[in-house]
């Protein structure tokens, strides 16, 4: 008899479970579309991944200086590679560490443990970044490299499924009355935000969902929502998505809406006509207004992005999206050789002081250039972070809110030290 492998790929995965949980058609409705090879961004994370994992390794014990050193050597001759990736990997592996250190005693450890949490959802498994286990608590924590979406640890669906298959996994060996979930995102925010509940709001939650995920993996009673897991979670679907599109109410509402530019000359007529007749705009928005409207135009921005990125790629494979074309955009010049020409310019009779501009190495640079350790000793206490520019997010974005205070200190601090410079 021949042994059945078990699939690469989860039909309902955890990392994709932010979708399927609430638009239970999305699997069967992805299914049509081909897998597409792993971007650019994807490949970076998995290379960020590998080099957390080491970093974590080392920490632990688990392999010496020279190992780690060889493979972080390896992995960085990926194309890919960034130096960025070692200071992520060890915020990350600086947080696994602490978390290791909190206990009382030590703690078991695992990375990239797969589990089953096919008890809740059929054929369910998935891959923990890391697993720690001391006492009655059961740390799950898991590392994002993206930069675009800040992730919340808050409620989050994939971190509990991971949970919900280790504490299947571990469960009979260890008493977990307690888990902790984190999420580590460090290209967004090294501030580290932690979800703890019990054991039994674990699996009553598991319990909540098991009828969705039943909906979604058999499609039996399943249904179309559109909402920001469309684009959150990269739905293959999503660029022509009807259901998407019937849902963005903003072009419902102004479907009839003349085109700037293409009116007629009795629409342009009965506008000045109405505007001669003292024609009164409607009552002034309020805040709420705003922050619906907010709201509803970033979704439909996003939508129509989409749109636009599905169109382009249909028109260069030759298909004919009608009255749209592509065309080339703007462009620079630059050199074919930049050190010829620079060469070429000095046989000119021309000074090597006129063509290069001399400047200090960054901040970053400068601190991997001296070592972290000296950098700090020499010039840290020239070293200031001001706040960054206001952001307008959605209020469940899990920075906190901006505080002009704050910012004007930091602000203040800044030009003192640039001044005392």
């Amino acid at each position: 008899m021949g042994t059945t492998t078990q699939p690469d790929h989860a039909k309902l995965s955890a990392s994709h479970s932010g979708c399927w949980l609430n638009c239970t058609m999305a699997p069967q409705y992805e299914a049509q579309f081909p897998d597409e090879p792993p971007g650019e961004a994807a490949q970076e994370g998995t290379l960020a991944h590998k080099i957390c994992e080491l970093t974590v390794s080392y920490n632990a014990g688990q392999i010496t200086k020279r190992k780690y050193n060889s493979q972080i050597k390896k992995l960085k001759e990926d194309p890919l590679f960034q130096d960025e990736m070692i200071k992520t990997a060890e915020v990350y592996g600086g947080y696994i560490w602490e978390k290791v250190m909190s206990f009382d005693g030590k703690p078991y450890q695992a990375q990239e443990v797969r589990v089953d949490f096919s008890d809740y959802v059929p054929e369910g498994f998935g891959t923990c970044d890391s697993i720690i286990i001391g006492g009655d608590l059961l740390c799950i924590t898991d590392y994002k490299h993206g930069k675009g979406i800040p992730v919340s640890a808050e409620n989050n669906s994939q971190m509990r499924l991971y949970a919900l298959g280790a504490l299947k996994q571990y469960g009979m060996f260890y008493d977990i009355h307690r888990v902790s979930m984190a999420i580590v995102q460090p290209r967004i925010s090294e501030d580290i935000k932690e979800e703890t509940i019990t054991v039994e709001e674990l699996r009553a939650w598991g319990e909540q969902i098991k009828p969705i995920a039943q909906k979604a993996y058999t499609g039996e009673g399943a249904e179309f929502h559109e909402g920001p897991w469309c684009k959150n979670y990269f739905c293959k679907g999503r660029f022509v998505c009807r259901a998407r599109a019937e849902n963005m109410t903003a072009l419902e509402d102004f479907k009839d809406l003349p085109i700037d530019g293409l009116l007629t000359d009795q629409e342009k007529a009965d506008r000045e006509a109405a505007m001669n007749a003292g024609f009164v705009l409607p009552p002034v928005l309020t805040d709420a207004d705003v922050g619906d409207l907010l709201y509803r135009g970033e979704r439909l921005v996003s939508w129509y992005n989409d749109l636009c990125d599905y169109a382009l790629k249909a028109i260069l494979s030759g298909k004919d999206i009608p009255g749209w074309k592509a065309v080339a955009g703007r462009s620079d010049r630059k050199w074919d050789d930049a050190d010829a020409a620079m060469a070429d310019i000095l046989k000119a009779g021309y000074q090597e002081a006129m063509l290069y501009d001399r400047k200090p190495k960054t901040l970053a640079q400068l601190e991997k250039l001296i070592g972290k350790k000296d950098f700090d000793r020499i010039v840290g206490k020239h070293v200031v972070k001001p706040m960054g520019k206001p952001t307008l997010v959605v209020e469940s974005d899990s920075r906190e809110p901006y505080n002009s205070a704050v910012a004007d200190l930091a602000g203040l601090k800044d030009r003192e030290a640039t001044q005392d410079g």
